[in-house]
Order: C-alpha cells, then structure tokens, then sequence
C-alpha cells in the first residue's frame, strides 16, 4: 500500500574525479533533504567527465551516503558511471548500494565508451518509479517505454548548460502531459567537467498536471522537495503537495 511519499532533487557541488569528496557533499545534501527519496544530478559523484573510472557497488568511498540514507531512511539515486560500462544511477540505502539503471539514450561521445541500459521501473513504499538520465528525458520514446511498465513519478538526474535552464522544465511538463506522472528531475550547478564550467541548477519537481511543485535556484548546494499523497492505486495518479526547502545543505 502506497504511504505519503516525500521526494528531494539537490545538487551538490562537485569536484571533477573526486569521488571521496563529492561522497561527503552528497551525504549532506540526503541528511538536509529530509526526504524520502533524493535524487541526484548525471555522474554526481565524478562530474560529467566521460573517461571518469567506473566506480563500484562496493566502493568504500560511498560510506558516507551509505550511513546518511540509514541514519536518514533515505533511498539516494546517485549519478556515476558504472560497471558495463554504463553512465548509471547508483540506489544507496540503509540495505547498501546498488546499480538501478543504466543511461539508454547515449549520445556520441558517450557511446564511444558506455553501453546503454533498460527502462527500469523501482518500487518505493508502493510507489512505481521509472528513471532517467539527462538524454532520455528528450526521447519521447524512453518515457513511453518507461510508462509502459506502470509509473507514478518519472525519477531523471540531468546536466545542462546555464543558457539551458529552461530544458528540463519543458521536458518534465512533456512527460506529465503526455503520460499523467509527475516528474522530479535534478540538473547540475556550478562547474562539474565534461565542458560544464556553467550549469544551469533549477532542479524541480513538476506535477501530473504541469504544475511546478518546487524548484532550487542556479546555484550549488541547492536543494527542494514535494510530497506526494497516494490519491488512488493506478499508477500515475497522486494528490501532490509542495514543499520548499531553504537552499542550505548546512540546515537541519
């Protein structure tokens, strides 16, 4: 049965390759959040540097957001890249870590180097929740396979150039209109490698309808939220209740 489901999109700073660090920021971006579910920006934890080393399940490095979710009861959807190689989304919780989803629309550069992964669909608390990485947000076909496999939110970390803040937002509200989900979609701010010296921050939540619930402003260590109240047991249905949290990772 589905509970009250409280949803954060931050964007930590980030210091290209450096893992160990870009760890303890996100550590404080879940323990800030209060949330449920945090949703991190493509690659958080290397910068979008493309021949970044793939970083493991296991990886001690991760030890602190490890013990931020439990301490939190937090599920982190991290950005980096993983083993196949895949540009993926790492799950962390209080179970440990693991590998959730792989990019499927690559572009490029990126297919030079990564293979592509699967529409994947995780359940949180009764919630159906389908991910993606920056690129599949702009491929109607990745949201309709997504959806295909029964929905309630549309779960993306992104990067895009400042002059693109807009991007994302015309995305989610693409993917809200087209399939009756609402969307939270965490962008990067502040320079994060890969040619991103300027990033556009304005990570946001939108409803099944459109609306815009809450979103951060351009800067790093930014961070907001929404909580979702189950409205039904159909996939894509919620009765969605905004929050606002400062942009502060420092406040409790």
């Amino acid at each position: 049965m589905k509970q009250e489901l409280t949803v954060a999109v931050a964007q930590p700073r980030c210091t290209a390759h450096d893992v160990a660090g870009n760890a303890v920021a996100h550590a404080a971006a879940v323990r800030a959040a209060r949330s449920r579910v945090v949703v991190f920006p493509e690659m958080s934890l290397t910068g979008y540097e493309l021949d970044a080393a793939v970083v493991e399940p296991d990886d001690e490095r991760l030890a602190p957001i490890r013990e931020a979710c439990a301490e939190t009861g937090t599920l982190a959807l991290v950005g980096a890249p993983v083993p196949g190689p895949m540009i993926g989304v790492l799950a962390i919780d209080a179970a440990g870590v693991r590998i959730a989803y792989g990019k499927v629309c690559l572009h490029g550069s990126e297919s030079v180097r990564f293979v592509p992964g699967e529409p994947v669909v995780l359940d949180v608390d009764g919630w159906r929740l389908g991910l993606a990485v920056c690129r599949d947000t702009g491929i109607p076909e990745h949201a309709e396979r997504t959806a295909a496999l029964g929905i309630d939110g549309y779960l993306a970390g992104v990067v895009h150039h400042d002059h693109e803040a807009q991007v994302h937002g015309e995305r989610a509200r693409r993917v809200a209109a087209e399939h009756g989900v609402w969307v939270a979609t965490a962008a990067f701010a502040g320079p994060t490698g890969g040619g991103f010296a300027r990033t556009s921050g304005r990570s946001g939540i939108w409803a099944a309808d459109g609306a815009l619930l809450a979103e951060a402003g351009p800067a790093p260590d930014e961070v907001a939220r929404a909580t979702f109240s189950p409205g039904s047991n159909s996939p894509g249905s919620n009765s969605p209740e905004s929050k606002w949290v400062a942009p502060s990772f420092g406040e409790c």
